[in-house]
């Protein structure tokens, strides 16, 4: 495929595409707000329909439906996926209105970067294959609708879709942002949220020796996890707390969570055992404690199949004269810890240029906006 070519036809439709991801990031698509996360799924089903692409719905009772678009679905050879997230974590009128706004080189807008913008990256690579007459192999376009909150509203089905759906995929591009230009992620630590629930004995404050402190012995509980600060390994951060009722009381309950990162599983391991010897030891006489698990994804290990796809990327961007990608390690959890687990060979954070995620400040630098469509175009054509 003539590569000058490809390229030149991306660039003719940047200001397209900057509208389209302007459109849907106007779609304001919390999590939990099922109508919002199928409004935007609708906007790419109905863009794809006029492509002539073919079009599938993961429907779901809680959370938003998975949105698969697939062209060339007729190919026989093995499909090539991409995938994003819908789902934003900005509560409804947060970013104001507009919601979305233009300053300089920057969209500032809800999930603009995280991760519709790199949703839009894919569909528009799509759009340029097929004016280019590219047919080889099925281009799957697959759609996730509560990847913020791992997959909790649709019970993990929904990534499990997905994983399905990629089984034998060639190469599993993930969509979430870039790191700076050049950074995509091959490894990531999982995470594992728990909630503790501590019981005390109420008691009024001119007793309090007779009483037991929930307050108290979560604070112990919370000094002990605390401590775990490891960069490369485990990491432990109570992030809220709740307790007691008025200021001249013993307090019942304290209800604290906590939020952990590991490398691997057998990291994972020591902080199930960590948690439970926590609460199950207390310094408070008289205290109790319960604690669950309310939230889990995988890590993402090494694979030498990543680095195989990652090496193989790199030759196809030198031959188009773009800079290669560097392999980097991230902290946070993505669902292509999923794929990699399922032995599909993936390369995360290929998305869009920008930064502030999660914040009311998200954005993406517009002046690079065609540069990861470009790379996913390219490797896509050669791979």
């Amino acid at each position: 495929m003539d590569t000058e070519r490809l390229f030149e036809l991306i660039e003719s439709k940047k200001e397209e595409y900057l509208n389209f991801l302007k459109e849907i990031a106007e779609i304001e698509s919390p999590t939990t707000y099922k109508e919002g996360v199928d409004a935007v799924g609708e906007y790419f089903i109905e863009k794809a329909k006029a492509h002539g692409w073919k079009t599938e719905v993961f429907r779901q009772e809680k959370s938003g439906n998975v949105v698969v678009i697939t062209m060339n679905p007729e190919s026989k050879e093995k499909p090539f996926c991409l995938s994003g997230h819908l789902d934003t974590v900005h509560p409804l009128g947060l970013f104001g209105n507009p919601c979305v706004k233009i300053e300089g080189n920057k969209m500032i807008g809800p999930g603009a970067c995280d991760c519709k913008g790199g949703c839009v990256n894919a569909f528009w690579a799509m759009d340029a294959l097929a004016e280019m007459g590219y047919n080889k192999r099925p281009v799957m376009l697959l759609l996730q609708s509560d990847e913020e909150t791992s997959s909790r509203e649709s019970n993990k089905e929904t990534i499990k879709y997905i994983v399905e759906r990629s089984k034998d995929a060639v190469a599993f591009f993930n969509m979430e942002p870039s790191i700076l230009d050049t950074g995509v992620v091959l490894e990531r630590k999982g995470i594992a949220k728990f909630e503790f629930t501590v019981s005390g004995i109420s008691e009024h404050a001119s007793k309090c020796y007779d009483g037991a402190s929930a307050i108290a012995e979560a604070a112990n509980k919370i000094l002990k996890l605390e401590k775990y600060k490891d960069r490369d390994g485990i990491t432990c951060n109570c992030g809220t707390i709740k307790g007691g009722t008025v200021p001249n009381t013993v307090p019942e309950k304290c209800v604290f969570s906590l939020d952990t990162r590991f490398a691997n599983e057998q990291q994972y391991k020591e902080i199930c055992e960590l948690v439970n010897r926590v609460s199950e030891e207390s310094v408070i006489q008289k205290t109790s404690c319960e604690v669950k698990e309310i939230g889990y994804r995988p890590s993402m290990p090494k694979s030498e199949k990543n680095y195989a796809l990652l090496k193989s990327a790199n030759e196809i961007l030198k031959n188009a004269d773009l800079k290669e990608l560097k392999a980097i390690i991230a902290f946070g959890g993505s669902d292509a810890a999923y794929v990699t687990l399922a032995d599909i060979p993936v390369i995360d954070s290929v998305g869009v240029i920008g930064d502030n995620v999660h914040s009311q400040n998200e954005y993406i630098l517009t002046d690079s906006f065609s540069l990861p469509t470009k790379r996913a175009a390219a490797i896509i054509a050669n791979i």
